[in-house]
């Protein structure tokens, strides 16, 4: 899982970037890098391994800007390496993007084709040669964006900036969280809360298929397509603590001993003390349909599909419903025996679990219940 953050005003410089980037840690990276607009130009410095080896890499530079991106990576296409590492960079245009793009070695051929040159093995570069191909046929920086990701293929989450018009910061998602912090007169992106909750408790949770133009004048969030959405703003209530380590040497002995307040933080919302009656009206489903189950299957990747090992005998002791464990990597590609009656119940830590999304397209495709 790649992290992204991004900014977008007038008091908030690289150690907004490096200190955002720290909280996204918990998501796993082999490289990290960031990119500012200053003195007219582009100034990327990007590193393979450990966050502290960019921050030393950044000692020597002056990178004070009112605008920039970063980004930790997870490899994918490429190997882990510096080059591979974001941002990636076509003439004035920067990206970071999260997700995978499906159609990439289609699109670099045609972009060679026109000229351009690549330099690292990532389908991410394909991006700002894309946006920047746009704008060299008459395009202005935003409709550029947008043409580019129309013709894209996959998911991604971006966050773009261009060094010739330095006060906009564009953003875009597809099956790949996004989020966007409002604070007074400045404006932040991110994979996840964390990195910007000290900053502000007020965000825009951006759904697939939407594009966000920021400026310190304010926000505007639009579908592909150019319509105007209307967003509502969510406060927070953690505090930046709950979100960190809080004194626990690694994110996973802290996730160890919060699971007891965890689960009653889950349920207590769920459950009512005097009519004993559950409620998960967020699972979309009414009492009929949930009746009519008659199999549950749990798809998940990783330390996910161990929690559904576990959910299975929890599961089959409760209900006394057949349920089946599958990995999301594999689902998709047998075409699996789910329909009618039953109920598929997915489980992502990020939410951005490439095999288990599909999955849920494939059942869904198929006539099972999702949840």
């Amino acid at each position: 899982m790649c992290g992204i953050v991004g900014f977008i005003s007038e008091s908030k410089d690289t150690e907004f970037l490096l200190d955002g980037l720290k909280k996204l840690e918990y998501r796993g990276y082999d490289s990290a890098g960031i990119a500012v607009v200053k003195d007219g130009g582009i100034m990327v410095q990007r590193c393979e391994g450990k966050i502290v080896n960019l921050e030393k890499k950044l000692h020597d530079f002056a990178m004070e800007s009112t605008i920039g991106i970063g980004h930790t990576r997870w490899a994918t296409h490429g190997r882990p390496s510096e080059e591979n590492a974001h941002p990636h960079q076509s003439g004035g245009i920067v990206v970071v993007h999260n997700g995978i793009i499906e159609n990439y070695l289609e699109l670099k051929e045609m972009l060679k084709s026109k000229g351009h040159e690549f330099v690292s093995e990532t389908d991410t570069e394909i991006i700002p040669h894309l946006i920047n191909y746009f704008i060299t046929k008459g395009s202005g920086f935003e409709d550029a964006v947008t043409k580019a990701l129309h013709e894209i293929k996959g998911s991604y989450a971006i966050a773009v900036i261009n060094k010739d018009e330095p006060d906009k910061l564009i953003a875009a998602r597809m099956s790949s969280p996004l989020v966007i912090g409002i604070g007074k007169d400045e404006y932040f992106v991110a994979s996840d809360i964390p990195a910007i909750l000290s900053h502000t408790n007020e965000v825009i949770f951006l759904d697939d298929g939407e594009i966000v133009l920021m400026t310190t004048d304010g926000v505007t969030v639009k579908s592909l397509d150019g319509a105007v959405r209307e967003k509502e703003v969510t406060k927070i209530h953690w505090s930046p603590v709950m979100a960190e380590k809080a004194g626990y040497k690694h994110f996973m002995l802290k996730e160890i001993f919060e699971q007891p307040q965890a689960i009653i933080d889950t349920m207590s919302g769920r459950l009512s003390d005097e009519s004993g009656g559950v409620f998960l009206s967020d699972m979309n489903l009414t009492d009929d349909e949930l009746l009519a189950v008659r199999k549950i299957t749990i798809v998940a990747c990783g330390t996910s599909w161990h929690a559904a090992l576990v959910g299975k005998f929890m599961l089959e002791e409760t209900l006394r419903i057949p349920v089946e464990v599958e990995l999301g990597s594999e689902y998709r590609y047998r075409d699996p025996l789910v329909g009618d009656g039953d109920l598929l119940l997915l489980i992502s830590q990020s939410g951005e679990t490439a095999d288990t999304l599909a999955a849920l397209h494939e059942g869904r495709s198929k006539g099972a219940k999702v949840v």
